[in-house]
Order: C-alpha cells, then sequence, then structure tokens
C-alpha cells in the first residue's frame, strides 16, 4: 500500500463513513526522528484523521527511544509493526516478513516498545514461509505476551500472490490461540467476501487494503451490511470523487510528490469501469499532474454512459 494510505486516501475513506482505523503508509523507523510534518509527505494528516495508526518498519531495537519520541510528538493514535511485507527490497533491510525468521530479535523489539508507550501496539503479519503451525503459534503467542494489543493476520503466506485465495480459517486458529483481538486481512472486496471472510475465520474484525483505493466507500458498505451499523447508502459519483481527490493532492502535498500519488490511486480506481485499462495508462503515461487530470477528465467524459458517474455499492 505504499503511495496508497496517505492522508488524502484516508479523507476520502471518512467522507462516506465506516470505517474504525486508519494506517499511515510504511515508516522507516531509522529515518522517523528526522521527518518534519510540514515537510515530509508521509507525515501530512488533518485533523479529522483519527484514530490514526503510524505503521512501522523497524528492525533495530537500539533506536526506539527515539522513535517513540518522535510518535509522541506525532499524537500517534496506534502504534503498528509491519512483519508482514513481503517486497524484496523490505526484506533484504532485514523488515517486513523476514521478521518472522527472528522470533528472538522480535521479542527484544515489542518488549522494548512496550516499556516507552502506553499506547496501544499492534502488529501484521502474514502466515510465514510455509504452513507451520507450530512455529506460527509460538511467534503470536509472543507477540501477544511481551504486549502487542491487538494482531492483524493477512492470510497468505509469505510468497503467495494475491491471486491465491487467502486461506482465511487460519486466522481462525490464531484467534483460538490468543485473548487479543484478531483482525482478518486479504482479498476483502466486497460486502460477500467480508461475510465469508468473518464465516471462515471468525475474526475479531477485517483490514481492508486494496479494495480501498478502487472503492473507497467499501467500509460503508460493510459496517452498514455486515455489521448493522447506521450509516445512508449513497450512490458515489466517480468523477466527482477522482477530481476531489485531485484537488486534495494539490492541497497536501508539494508538486512533485503528487504524480505517483495520483498514478498509484488511479491503477486501482480504474478497475471501476469496463475499460479501466485506458483510464490506467493514459494516468500512467502522463507527465505532470495536469496532464493526468485532462487525461482522466476525457476518458470520464467518453465512459460515463449514465451522465452521473455514480456507482453501486459493493
Amino acid at each position: 500500500m505504499a503511495g496508497l494510505t496517505h492522508s488524502v486516501l484516508r479523507t476520502t475513506i471518512l467522507g462516506f463513513g465506516g470505517v474504525g482505523l486508519l494506517s499511515t503508509e510504511m515508516l522507516s523507523a531509522s529515518r522517523l526522528p528526522a521527518e518534519r510534518p510540514g515537510s515530509s509527505p508521509y507525515l501530512v494528516r488533518t485533523a479529522a484523521e483519527s484514530p490514526l495508526s503510524y505503521q512501522l518498519l523497524l528492525t533495530d531495537e537500539n533506536i526506539i527511544p527515539q522513535v517513540f519520541d518522535s510518535l509522541h510528538r506525532l499524537q500517534a493514535d496506534v502504534i503498528d509493526f509491519n512483519l508482514g511485507c513481503p517486497a524484496p527490497l523490505v526484506r533484504r533491510s532485514g523488515g517486513g516478513s523476514s521478521l518472522m525468521d527472528h522470533p528472538d530479535r522480535v521479542r527484544r523489539i515489542v518488549a522494548r516498545s512496550r516499556k516507552q508507550t502506553n499506547l496501544p501496539l499492534t502488529a501484521k503479519i502474514r502466515l510465514g514461509e510455509t504452513l507451520d503451525e507450530e512455529k506460527l503459534r509460538n511467534f503470536c503467542r509472543m507477540l501477544a505476551g511481551e504486549g502487542i494489543d491487538l494482531l492483524t493476520v493477512h492470510a497468505r503466506l509469505r510468497a503467495e500472490p494475491f491471486a491465491r485465495p487467502p486461506r482465511w480459517p487460519w486466522v481462525g486458529k490464531i484467534k483460538q490461540w490468543l485473548d487479543i483481538p484478531v483482525i482478518a486481512n486479504g482479498s476483502i472486496d466486497s460486502v460477500a467476501s467480508a461475510r465469508r471472510c468473518l464465516s471462515e475465520s471468525g475474526a475479531d474484525g477485517l483490514m481492508i487494503g486494496r479494495a480501498a483505493a478502487r472503492m473507497p466507500w467499501i467500509f460503508a458498505a460493510v459496517a452498514r451490511e455486515v455489521y448493522r451499523v447506521e450509516i445512508p447508502e449513497t450512490k458515489p459519483c466517480l468523477p466527482h470523487l477522482y477530481d476531489e481527490f485531485v484537488r486534495g493532492l494539490i492541497e497536501r502535498f508539494r508538486p512533485e510528490r503528487r504524480l505517483g500519488r495520483l498514478k498509484e490511486f488511479t491503477h486501482y480506481f480504474a478497475g471501476n469501469y469496463f475499460f479501466g485499462h485506458q483510464l490506467a495508462s493514459r494516468v500512467q503515461a502522463s507527465c505532470s499532474l495536469e496532464e493526468a487530470w485532462e487525461q482522466a477528465t476525457a476518458f470520464f467524459a467518453a465512459n460515463d454512459r449514465d451522465g452521473d458517474g455514480t456507482v453501486q455499492a459493493p
């Protein structure tokens, strides 16, 4: 979700409602003490974005005091350890899912972090390299024992692609082992899949990633249809939503930080259209935000057959 879970997407989601906890992009813990909220694109945040979880790529326990001082100054609501990212670059740095192979190091990181803050500590993991029930159980119990308050599980092995159906029953196994809340993640992209996930996993809640960029209203739909939260049903107007997204990028980010974030968002958002690959490719080929915006506007004009750009909730 790098380049996606920034302030503009978060407030877009909030506009529809239904979300219980927001997240930052993955933050490099080693760089965080030197980052400044007024200049760092990773720390842009509006007053409406709460509660907000600050997601850490943390591999060195020795920098924990400085890192947590920064998080307290930033008024983080929750602190999350990324123990599940499978990206090769992250793994080569010793972070993400590679940390699951070093439980003693993770134990020290969590234990020392717990002493630094009273804020909720959470972690996100995958199921591991292979389906090793004993290894996974020991790792999860260690996390809970050292002070993790909530665990999110992406229900795939480290090398499994997104096309592979998630192993939601394994989230259920983990829930049985722990006394803390367990959240399910992976391929939750509709009300129907949310229901199936909860049925198969018995999870305490759901984390939605890629689908949030394609359908920022999915949280409202799931909250209303699955959790029976009273949220008015709305029909999102796609051109208007996209237009507001671009304006949000202009308002909150420096010029050099806007186009890349729009391209990342458009890659997923284009999935709402039958010929969405045309929208994605036009924006991807653009050399400026203004050009990308013009290309998107032209696409909407040609493909908005109903005249109002509305779509049905998932």
